[in-house]
C-alpha cells in the first residue's frame, strides 16, 4: 500500500502537468486566432475583410453626357438626353410567376423573354430594354419585379434629323461614334465616365454609398461651320431636285472660299438617325465626300488655267472648231453643233469638246495634270472626315493619244464633290488654296493656305466663268435674280460592265458667287437623272441658282446692281 501512493501522486502530477499544457497551448491558438483574424495584426483579417469586399462591395460607374455639337450659330445640331436601360438578374427573375405581366408593360413577346432568360440562365446580368424615358422605366421598376433594375446612360439626339444626319453621322447603343463627325472628333466628344463605390445587400441593392472615387468629365463641345439654316435650305433644294429629275441620288457642298469653312453638305437618299430600327447603312455615308466620279467637263476650267498659264492662248484666242468634230487615234469627239472659229472662252461657255481637244493637244496633258494636282484633286480636302475619298488622278507610263485629250474634259479621273468645291475654291480666293475643315474658324485665326495660280489669270478664267451664265452659254439657268453668278457644267456617261452606258448619266454644276467679290462656291451633283432634261444645264444648274440665292441671302451678300432682275432665258444647256 505504501507503493502505490507515490505512484498515484505521480499520475496526479502528470495529469495536472498536461492538462495545464493543453490548456496552455489552447490559450496560445485562440490568442494567436484573435491576432490574426479580429484584431487586424495579421493577413487573416484582411483576407476576411477582402472577402467580405468581394461579396458586398460594388463599383459603378458615373455616366457622363457626350459633348454637345453645335452649328457656327450656336444652334444644337447633337444633344445627349438622360435615359434609363431597364436590365434584370436572370438567375432572380426567370422563376418569377410575374414574367407575363413583365412582357406586357416591356411590349415583348412572353417565350421570347422566356428564352432569353433560359439563354442567360448562369449569368447575373442581362438588359430587358435600352434607353427608355424615365417616365417608362419608372413605371416598370415600381412594380418591384425580381432582379429587375435600371442604370442611366445616356442616348445621342439629333434636333435636324435627316437634314444633318450624314454629317454628323450616329453614335452606337453604347454612346460611341460609329460615323461621320461623331466618329472623327471621337476623343473630343466622348469624356471620361466617373466612378464610385457602394455597398450592396443580397438583393443586389445598394444600401451604403462610400462617395465617389474617379470624378466625372463630360465630353467637350464642338462648334461646326455647318450653317443649319443654309443646309434646311440646300437639303430641301436637293430632295425637290430628286422629285424633279427623277434622279437615283444627289450630293450638294457649299463651301467659304475664303476660310475653307464647309457651310453645307446634303446627300440623297437619306436616312433618319432617330430611327434605328430599321437603319440602312448604305444611306449613312456622305456620299460629297465618300463617292468619287468623273466630273466631265467641270474639269474645262482647269484646262483653261493650264491653257492661259501656257502663254500660247488668252481668251480671246481663236481656236478653229470646224467641222464640229475631230478624229484623235480611233475615237471621233463631236460638238452638238459645228462652232466654227470660236475664242478659247466661248469653248468654255459652249463646253466644247473639239475646242477642249485642241487646247490639250497645243498645251499638252502634263500641264493640265499639273493644274489639277495643284488644285488639290488626287489628295483629301482636309477636313478629316471619316471615308473621305482622294479620288483619282491617272498615272500612266504610257499615255494614249486618246488619254492625253480625254483629261482635259473630265474622263480617265475620279473627285469628289467635296474635292470639286475645293479647287473651284481657289479661283473664288484669288488663286490660294486653303484646306477645307468641317469646324467654325475664329475670326481672328491665320489662314495658312498655298498660291497655286497667279491673280491676273484668276481674273480671265472668273470672266469666263461668268460668261457660262450668259444667253448662250451652258448655265443660264444657274443665275440668280440681283447676283452676278459664274460656273460649269459638266455631263458624264456613267460606267456599265461594258463601257460607257449610253442612256445613263450624271450631271454636275461648280459655281462661285458673287461674281464681283467671289467667295461662295457650291457644287452639286445629280447621279442618274431621268427624262430629257439629264445634262448639267437643265438638271444640276438650277439647283445651284436656288441654293446659291439661299447662301448669298443667308451671308447678308450685297446684290449687284447690274444684275438686278429675273432669270435670263435658257441657252444651250446640257454639257
Amino acid at each position: 500500500m505504501r507503493g502505490q501512493q507515490p505512484a498515484d501522486a505521480l499520475a496526479r502530477w502528470r495529469f495536472a502537468i498536461v492538462s495545464m499544457a493543453l490548456f496552455a497551448l489552447a490559450v496560445t491558438l485562440i490568442a494567436r486566432l484573435v491576432h490574426l483574424q479580429v484584431t487586424g495584426g495579421g493577413q487573416g483579417a484582411a483576407f476576411l475583410r477582402e472577402q467580405s469586399a468581394l461579396r458586398t462591395v460594388r463599383s459603378a460607374e458615373i455616366p457622363v453626357y457626350r459633348g454637345l455639337i453645335t452649328d457656327r450659330n450656336g444652334t444644337p445640331l447633337a444633344v445627349s438626353s438622360p435615359v434609363v436601360s431597364l436590365w434584370a438578374n436572370p438567375q432572380q427573375l426567370k422563376d418569377s410567376s410575374r414574367l407575363g405581366e413583365l412582357s406586357q408593360l416591356l411590349g415583348l413577346d412572353p417565350h421570347a423573354l422566356r428564352e432569353k432568360l433560359a439563354f442567360y440562365g448562369d449569368k447575373q446580368f442581362m438588359y430587358l430594354a435600352r434607353h427608355q424615358t424615365p417616365d417608362f422605366a419608372r413605371g416598370v421598376l415600381q412594380e418591384r419585379f425580381p432582379g429587375v433594375r435600371g442604370e442611366r446612360e445616356y442616348r445621342r439626339y439629333y434636333p435636324a434629323g435627316e437634314v444633318t444626319a450624314q454629317v454628323l453621322g450616329l453614335t452606337n447603343v453604347d454612346g460611341r461614334g460609329i460615323a461621320g463627325v461623331e466618329l472623327a472628333f471621337e476623343d473630343w466628344l466622348q469624356g471620361s465616365p466617373g466612378k464610385k463605390r457602394f455597398i450592396k445587400d443580397l438583393h443586389g441593392d445598394a444600401v451604403r454609398d462610400f462617395g465617389v472615387i474617379d470624378e466625372p468629365r463630360p465630353g467637350k463641345a464642338l462648334a461646326l461651320s455647318i450653317d443649319l439654316r443654309l443646309q434646311y435650305a440646300q437639303h430641301r433644294e436637293l430632295q425637290r431636285a430628286m422629285e424633279e429629275t427623277g434622279a437615283e441620288a444627289g450630293s450638294a457642298v457649299t463651301i467659304d472660299a475664303w476660310t475653307g469653312e464647309v457651310l453645307a453638305v446634303s446627300n440623297y437618299p437619306v436616312f433618319n438617325p432617330n430611327s434605328r430600327g430599321a437603319l440602312d447603312f448604305s444611306r449613312v455615308r456622305n456620299r460629297a465626300l465618300t463617292d468619287a466620279y468623273e466630273p466631265g467637263s467641270t474639269i474645262k476650267t482647269l484646262t483653261l488655267v493650264a491653257a492661259l498659264e501656257s502663254g500660247q492662248f488668252h481668251i480671246d484666242s481663236l481656236v478653229d472648231t470646224a467641222p464640229g468634230h475631230i478624229q484623235v487615234g480611233t475615237k471621233v469627239l463631236r460638238d452638238p453643233r459645228n462652232y466654227g472659229e470660236i475664242s478659247v472662252s466661248a469653248i468654255i461657255e459652249k463646253s466644247s469638246q473639239v475646242g477642249a481637244t485642241k487646247i490639250a493637244q497645243a498645251v499638252g496633258h502634263e500641264a493640265i495634270l499639273d493644274v489639277l494636282h495643284r488644285f488639290g484633286l488626287g489628295e483629301t480636302t482636309g477636313t478629316g472626315f471619316p471615308g473621305e475619298r482622294m479620288g483619282q488622278l491617272p498615272d500612266l507610263a504610257h499615255w494614249s493619244d486618246i488619254e492625253k485629250v480625254t483629261l482635259a474634259f473630265g474622263y480617265g479621273l475620279s473627285v469628289t464633290p467635296i474635292q470639286l468645291a475645293r479647287a473651284y475654291g481657289v479661283l473664288a480666293n484669288g488663286g490660294v488654296r486653303l484646306p477645307l475643315t468641317l469646324l467654325k474658324q475664329q475670326a481672328d485665326m491665320p489662314l495658312i493656305g498655298d498660291r497655286v495660280m497667279e491673280e491676273e489669270i484668276v481674273k480671265d478664267v472668273v470672266l469666263v466663268l461668268d460668261r457660262v451664265t450668259e444667253p448662250g452659254g451652258t448655265a443660264t439657268l444657274a443665275k440668280v435674280p440681283g447676283f452676278s453668278v459664274g460656273g460649269k457644267t459638266g455631263t458624264v456617261h456613267k460606267v456599265g460592265k461594258g463601257g460607257y452606258l449610253d442612256d445613263k448619266y450624271v450631271a454636275l454644276f461648280v459655281g462661285i458667287a458673287p461674281i464681283e467679290a467671289p467667295r461662295y462656291v457650291t457644287a452639286i451633283l445629280i447621279d442618274q437623272p431621268r427624262g430629257d432634261h439629264y445634262g448639267g444645264g437643265l438638271a444640276a444648274a438650277p439647283v445651284y441658282s436656288r441654293v446659291t440665292e439661299e447662301v448669298l441671302r443667308i451671308r447678308n451678300a450685297q446684290p449687284d446692281q447690274n444684275a438686278l432682275g429675273a432669270f435670263l432665258p435658257s441657252g444651250e444647256a446640257g454639257q
